[in-house]
């Protein structure tokens, strides 16, 4: 069962998050937040799976919330309206695992709760434009990667998980690790999601 925490400041959008996710097999809402400040307190008392986080919040936004949630191992996948697409950069490099927008179709959103809580990063097709957009200036030129690495990259780029990837490759979980992490090296990045928005930009994905 997937433990979900919902973090908004309205509470029809909470009550229609919860109504809807409540009626999945695999999932249970195990609380509600009005603001950041109380989601990353309930983060710590419930130790949900996954946290829905909107970002524009009072007390403490979604961003400081992120940030304090640093290290703990809930997932988060921030919910926000598409207002600033300047949002998606920040919260992906604090540690959010996936970013979506209000207008998301409900089925779309179980999928990626699913997703996210089985280790995937998730962003929205408009919010990978908008991170790409703001990196576009420093694009790097491609790094030589071995056809192998490449392979492994493509499939980070689809969303893959490690297991996932060891089952494409028919490979072992731990070659699979030691891949992902020569291509993080290589590449200069921090993580998946950076190794993933590079395949995308040199059309390696």
């Amino acid at each position: 069962m997937i433990r979900v925490l919902i973090a908004d400041d309205h509470p029809v959008v909470r009550q229609g998050l919860r109504t809807f996710l409540d009626l999945q097999d695999d999932i249970t809402v195990v609380g509600e937040a009005g603001d950041g400040a109380q989601a990353v307190e309930l983060a710590g008392e419930l130790a949900p799976d996954v946290l829905l986080l909107d970002l524009k919040m009072p007390v403490l936004d979604g961003l400081g919330a992120l940030e304090r949630l640093a290290g703990s191992k809930t997932r988060v996948v921030v919910l926000t309206s598409v207002s600033d697409r300047a949002d998606v950069g920040p919260a992906m490099r604090a540690g959010a695992a996936g970013f979506l927008y209000k207008d998301v179709d409900p089925l779309a959103l179980v999928q990626a709760v699913r997703a996210v809580h089985g280790g995937q990063v998730l962003l929205a097709p408009e919010a990978a434009e908008a991170m790409l957009a703001g990196a576009a200036p420093d694009v790097p030129t491609p790094v030589p990667l071995t056809d192998r690495e490449r392979e492994v990259l493509a499939l980070i780029a689809a969303g893959r998980s490690n297991r996932e990837i060891a089952r494409s490759l028919a490979v072992a979980e731990k070659t699979v690790k030691t891949h992902v992490s020569n291509v993080l090296m290589k590449l200069g990045v921090q993580d998946r999601t950076q190794a993933a928005l590079y395949a995308v930009r040199h059309g390696l994905g």
